[in-house]
Parts: C-alpha cells; structure tokens; sequence
C-alpha cells in the first residue's frame, strides 16, 4: 500500500492526545492534518489558545518507574518517542518525586515542535461533523470538553449514548504572599524528584482546631450552581473536589491530600495535625498551586476559606478553582482492541474523551492511535502492546477489560491492578519492580518488532 500524500491524516483535537498522535504519524513520514478550534472557539476550562495546554494540575504524577504506574507510563513513553513526556522533561520543574512542568513553557515546545515538522499542517477550525466512511483514516481526540456538535455527531455514528463526569481545577497561589515564617519548604520524606529538588513543596502546617476550624469552613462554604445539563452527573473519584472530600468525613483530608506524614516543621516542634501542600506550577518559581485542593466553591468563599490557611493570611490568587463537565464515551461497547469505532472502522479515539484519566494517560492513548494509524497506512497490521505494559493495560481497561461489557464504565488512571498477575511468588515489596521490569522487557520486543530501523537504535541507546 502506497501512501496518498494528498489525502493527510485528520486529527480532531490540539490537545495532549491529539499533539501526541500527529507526532506518531508524522514521524513516520505520513501528512497529518491538526484541527484546533482554539482560538476561533474556546472552551469552559481554557484560558490560551495554545497546543497542549494544562487545564487543571501542572504535574504529571510520580516519575518513579520502579514503583509506580504512571512512573512506568512515563517511562514507556519516553521509550516510544513520545513529544509529550520530551516537552514534560525539557521543561520540568521541582516536585518532588512527581514530574511537575511549566506550563507555558511546555504547550510552547509541543506547538513549536509540530509547526516546525514538515509533515503536519495544523489548522484552526472546528469540526461540526464526523466524516464519512470513505474519508480516510479521522482520529478524534477531542478531549472532555468536546463541543456540542461534534459530540452529537459522535453519538449519532456510534448509536451508544456517552457518559460524563466532572473534573475540578486547584487554586494556583503567588508565592511572593505565602508567609514563611509559617511555611517551609520540603518534599514529602525529603525524596528528590525529576526535578531535581528534595524541597520542591510549600508546606502550611495546621493545629487540630485550626483543621477542624477549615472543615467547617468547607462545608459551610456556598458553590457554584450546575447548569442543567451537569445535575446528575457522577464526579470522577481520583478528582474529587475538597468540598465534597469533607463531606465524607471530617478526617478524610488528613488522611488524604493533607495527611503531615514525611514531613518537619522547622518552625516548631510539635507534630502537625494536618498539612496543606503547594507545588510550583512555573518554570520561573512565582506560581505554586495547591495540591488536592480541586474545588467548586464560589470564588469570594474559597478565598475566605483559603486564607484561613496558616501561612496564606496574605495569599494573592493567579487562578482560583472552578469546575467544568467532562465527557467521554462508552468506549469497551463502541471501540474495537486498536481504538476503532465499531460501527466505522476508519475513524478512531485517543485522549480522556476514550475514558482515561489524567495527562499522561491521555497522551498515551494518542500515541498509540498514531502508531496504529501509520502501521495500518503502511500497509501493515496494527498490534496492541503487550498487556504486561503500562501502554497494553491501560488500553485493555478502556477497549475491554471493564466487566459487564462497559456497564459502569468510568474513567481510571493507569495502576498496577490493571497489569496482569505476575507468576511464581513475590515479596510485597518485590512485586511492583518485578511487574516494571517484566513491563519494560515487553515494551522493548514490541517496540523492536513494530517499526524496527527506528525503535531499535532508539531502544539500543535508552
């Protein structure tokens, strides 16, 4: 099969799925077509018009493959070639074990890499409509946000009505007003992270009135009111807002994104009861957001609430939370193994629109769908990874590894219970290594057998 220079790839979506995709497929020497309706229309969440622009956290999550899922993800993007994960790296700030990016400073080399490739042309329009069947090869990876005439077109191809849930965004806070007197600065268990910090995080330590005092005021606190469409709709559990944490009980926080364990206040010597973390969100260190603090409250009371925070008495906030609805579709019913729509093979879906969770996951689903696409208009058979890898699990869970055929279907996060077991006996502590390790060795034979001349030396010199 010859490949019809004339006819590109169409991408729907500039997002981190999208970017990624017609990464894959233009390094492999095929056209590509990007649409972003950014700037022309804009979204409920956004605020640029810019490529891969971070809606919500600024951190891609632990970096540490040995141990943990999204750790391995990373890994085994950074294996694949991914524009993503090398944007994330070139421009990393301090976090600990995460891996924690400046925003602008990332979407700016994902957009420059793609405009400067000879193979892609990105155009600013929207789509209002799914192409037919004779079109050519359409990925869709329009992301949560998906405009109302596109998902409609969506539903009405894949005859399945689609779900939806809400993701939060965090409070981003200017450090020059955090009073450090107050604060300190350190990583959980002082662990020095990608970027190369063992203080990477601003700690506000709290007393147990001080603690009990801010859940009042959490569940005191009025919230935004839900537009129609949204009532009824499920929030997404690994993104819960802090609000409705409390609501769960009144230790759930401390037990969760606010628990003091690993940590020592320098400025006493009593134990604190709670601590509430921020994280540096730019490059330039004057940003920090505050970690787990997702939420819906209404602007003037989440500022009341949060400068009741020892140490932000005095905060000035760059962004304050909000909350927006985000769709995606019931993909184990409407997707086939390599991201396909069943009911029309030439269109596929890559991204959280596919019912992943979370920035590098998204990435990774559009890395894969542009690697199926370029196999395929190779004139090759696409192959799914291994499902002992991060990429084959996560893909597994969302093309058919949800029980009951996708009866329930929700967003998930890569983790390690998406992995199949390991055999022969295993140490607690041994078994997560023993599952990165055997996941690696997997990505290496598929990645050498799928388009050999390239990931091979890319492979030999990782």
């Amino acid at each position: 099969m010859t490949v019809d220079l004339s006819a590109p790839v169409r991408v729907i979506g500039g997002g981190l799925a999208g970017c990624e995709a017609a990464w894959q497929i233009a390094e492999r020497g095929i056209p590509v077509a990007l649409y972003e309706m950014r700037p022309e229309r804009r979204t409920e969440a956004h605020v640029t018009g810019n490529l891969a622009e971070l809606v919500c956290s600024n951190s891609f999550r632990s970096d540490n493959w040995e141990t943990n899922a999204v750790g391995l993800l990373h890994e085994e993007m950074r294996r694949a070639g991914s524009l993503i994960l090398g944007a994330a790296d070139a421009h990393k700030v301090p976090a600990g074990g995460a891996l924690a990016v400046d925003r602008e400073g990332f979407a700016g080399a994902v957009e420059a890499a793609l405009e400067g490739h000879q193979n892609v042309e990105i155009r600013r329009q929207e789509i209002l409509e799914l192409p037919g069947a004779d079109a050519g090869p359409v990925l869709v990876a329009s992301g949560p946000l998906t405009s109302a005439s596109l998902g409609a077109a969506i539903l009405e191809r894949s005859g399945v009505h689609a779900l939806a849930f809400f993701d939060a965004i965090a409070p981003v806070i200017y450090k020059d007003n955090i009073d450090f007197t107050t604060a300190w600065m350190q990583s959980r268990y002082d662990k020095e992270g990608p970027g190369g910090d063992a203080a990477a995080y601003i700690n506000c330590p709290l007393d147990e009135a001080q603690y009990e005092a801010f859940i009042d005021a959490l569940l005191a606190a009025e919230r935004s009111r839900f537009k129609e469409w949204e009532k009824n709709t499920p929030y997404f559990e690994g993104c819960l807002p802090i609000e409705v944490m409390a609501e769960r009980g009144r230790e759930t926080l401390r037990y969760g994104p606010l628990k003091p364990v690993g940590l020592t206040n320098p400025h006493s010597d009593v134990k604190p009861h709670a601590v509430v973390q921020l994280r540096q969100d730019n490059a330039l260190g004057t940003l920090y957001n505050m970690v787990g603090f997702q939420t819906k409250m209404k602007h003037g009371e989440q500022k009341q609430a949060l400068r009741a925070i020892p140490g932000l008495e005095n905060a000035r906030f760059a962004r304050l939370g909000g909350i927006h609805r985000n769709s995606f579709l019931n993909s184990p019913r409407i997707l086939d193994p390599l991201l396909r729509l069943k009911a029309q093979p030439n269109i596929r879906f890559a991204g959280q629109i596919t019912g992943v969770e979370g920035y590098v996951e998204s990435a990774a689903i559009g890395l894969l769908a542009g690697m199926f696409i370029a196999e395929e208009m190779a004139g090759a058979s696409a192959r799914p990874p291994p499902p002992e890898t991060a990429l084959g699990a996560l893909l597994g869970h969302i093309t058919g590894g949800h029980l009951s055929g996708g009866a329930g279907f929700q967003p998930m996060n890569v983790n390690f219970g998406l992995f199949p077991p390991l055999q022969g006996k295993y140490a607690k502590r041994q078994r997560k290594p023993a599952m990165a390790r055997r996941a690696l060795d997997g990505l290496a034979a598929w990645l050498a057998d799928y388009d050999s001349p390239k990931n091979a030396a890319r492979l030999s010199s990782s």
